[in-house]
């Protein structure tokens, strides 16, 4: 496969080695739609076809907006094969970011996938000049739709024909494949170049951690295709012989997964985390032996170490036990042949990679940033590449190094060619020795394995000097069952504190259970004898923490933390500046402040 050299041949090779009956497929009403490899040539041909009719030169820049669905696949490998260059954009960023992106990518034309979209978009093209045409994917009365498009390239094949082979050839793997603006916490997004060199060799790389997954089998797809990781990953299943089905929405995955036995999946920790949640809920719900034997295989997961000679015979057999009673009835409630899990994004609980190893599914934590393609390192299935807790094993074809300060560093292939019209911030993240500045914080240990310990921006200081990092006690913490979400703080204070958003549906039946009567979320907050729980929660974990980092006071806060709010980035990362401000009176009353 030495000729994949660029985005687009993945679907050449496809055709070349695998030629599925369903290449791509997605769920629409409640129903799947099905596309073969030789469907998905078609559509992507058409639409290259209908650019060059409308005159689109090498370079052009062509934004989408969309959910996950098979026309993303058409536009993106129509639009790259003829040398211009997909702006990736998330469908749930403020007007001034679309804005932003729009005019600073010079983007020629937008595709949006759905009505929603189009009337938010729709102002964001009326004022921008350089984006010439809007078209939906949806039909929506009065709107150009990108059939269209397609349409114009079939009226025009004869003559284009020739064009599209000319323009195809002339694409190298160094040309710029994709401009994908990073969310960022702070401040209007950067636009990181991304050539097809850079996306390729991470995907021959990721195959190599891929090996137990098998041509034809069934990738479900539902995290963003505008997040560098799911884009990267719809490649590497492409590129591996997977089929790629589409999720209906975020709320059906689990319907979904049952739907077409899906093999493997890629997702951020927050997702993951809300299936694991689900299971432990149901598992609450049994009663009497059932229940005591659910909570029972749950402790024998948590024990579970991936080296076989560090497990004991009797341990095995009790895990023998867990795995018939307890986890195949798991594995039946995700589709019943899930292999593997990919997450990344975030930082990983431990805890949830364990047990669901322990219960025959691997979850590959992995490391990386939109800048680098994303992949850096990644857990593989095997001893000694898997570690909990460590976000895996770096590949020889990747340079990483500690800088003296413990940031970071990585050189290679994948390391993005800069950011789009942005010398200066490009000098800053790109050194004059090629070593791409990660702004993490960690260890590489002599196994080429990689530890995060936390942000280098995020990192901060106690009024006496002492440095905390933040995530680290966030991960610490987010091992109980209580808490959904929590901010740690105390830069210039005295003392380390935290915002704490309550799990409320493991609160809730832990009020039930103790007969404490609440009617809703801030009810519940304010209970006495629910703070007096948490004191409890806080005083258990800070005994894992050194000193300086326990938890000295912290508030409970009663909504969730999301993208739609602004509290999260798109790839749920906190959105820290935001949180402060927006709980400057709890933050006033933890540190006893007047306000």
């Amino acid at each position: 496969m030495s000729n994949v050299t660029r985005t687009f041949d993945v679907l050449t090779n496809a055709e070349e080695n695998y030629n599925h009956d369903i290449a791509l497929a997605v769920k629409r009403n409640g129903k799947w739609e099905t596309f073969s490899t030789e469907e998905y040539r078609q559509n992507a041909d058409i639409v290259s076809l209908g650019l060059l009719a409308l005159g689109l030169g090498k370079g052009d820049k062509v934004a989408i907006v969309t959910d996950n669905r098979p026309e993303w696949n058409f536009l993106e490998t129509g639009i790259s094969q003829i040398g211009c260059v997909q702006v990736t954009v998330y469908p749930s960023i403020s007007e001034t970011e679309y804005r932003h992106i729009l005019s600073h990518s010079e983007s020629k034309l937008l595709f949006v996938a759905t009505e929603e979209l189009y009337h938010k978009l729709k102002p964001v093209f009326d004022d921008t000049e350089n984006v010439q045409e809007l078209y939906s994917i949806d039909k929506i009365e009065g709107v150009k739709n990108w059939k269209e498009v397609q349409e114009l390239g079939k009226s025009k094949e004869s003559e284009l024909r020739p064009l599209l082979k000319k323009r195809r050839d002339e694409v190298t793997p160094e040309d710029l494949s994709t401009l994908i603006y990073t969310s960022g916490t702070t401040g209007l997004s950067k636009g990181v170049m991304l050539t097809h060199n850079n996306i390729i060799s991470n995907v021959k790389l990721a195959d190599d951690f891929i090996q137990y997954l098998h041509p034809g089998d069934r990738a479900l797809s539902f995290l963003p295709l505008s997040h560098i990781l799911e884009r990267t990953g719809n490649y590497l299943w492409q590129y591996h012989g997977l089929k790629i089905y589409y999720a209906e929405t975020i709320e059906t995955i689990g319907d979904d997964m049952r739907d077409i036995k899906a093999n493997t999946f890629i997702t951020v920790p927050r997702v993951f985390e809300k299936v694991y949640d689900k299971i432990v809920n149901k598992g609450r719900e049994l009663k009497g032996i059932k229940k005591s034997l659910f909570f029972w295989a749950l402790e024998v997961g948590d024990k579970f170490d991936p080296n076989p000679a560090n497990r004991s015979a009797f341990y095995n057999f009790k895990l023998s036990i867990a795995n018939k009673l307890i986890f195949s009835k798991w594995r039946e409630a995700l589709g019943g042949e899930l292999k593997g899990v990919i997450a990344g994004g975030a930082a990983l609980q431990p805890r949830l990679a364990r047990v669901f190893w322990a219960a025959k599914i691997f979850v590959q934590e992995g490391y990386g940033l939109t800048e680098t393609s994303p992949l850096v390192s990644a857990n593989n299935v095997y001893h000694p590449y898997v570690r909990f807790g460590w976000v895996g094993y770096i590949p020889k074809s990747i340079q990483v190094k500690i800088a003296d300060d413990g940031e970071i560093l990585v050189k290679g292939e994948n390391v993005m060619k800069g950011y789009y019209k942005d010398p200066e911030k490009t000098s800053q993240a790109i050194d004059k020795e090629g070593w791409f500045h990660t702004g993490d914080i960690g260890e590489v240990d002599d196994q080429r394995m990689l530890r995060i310990t936390d942000r280098k921006k995020e990192m901060f200081k106690l009024s006496g000097g002492k440095y905390v990092a933040p995530q680290q006690v966030e991960n610490t913490f987010k091992e109980s069952m209580f808490i959904e979400q929590i901010m740690v703080v105390g830069e210039n204070e005295k003392h380390t504190a935290a915002l704490i958003v309550p799990d409320f549906k493991f609160l809730g039946d832990w009020c039930k259970i103790h007969h404490i009567a609440v009617n809703d979320n801030k009810e519940m907050i304010g209970n006495p004898d629910v703070v007096a729980r948490y004191e409890k929660e806080v005083e258990k974990y800070n005994k894992d923490l050194n000193k300086v980092m326990q938890i000295k006071k912290f508030k409970l806060v009663c909504e969730d933390w999301t993208p739609e709010n602004g509290f999260l980035s798109p790839t749920q990362k906190l959105k820290r500046k935001v949180i402060l401000a927006n709980y400057k009176n709890l933050l006033n009353e933890i540190y006893e402040k007047n306000s």
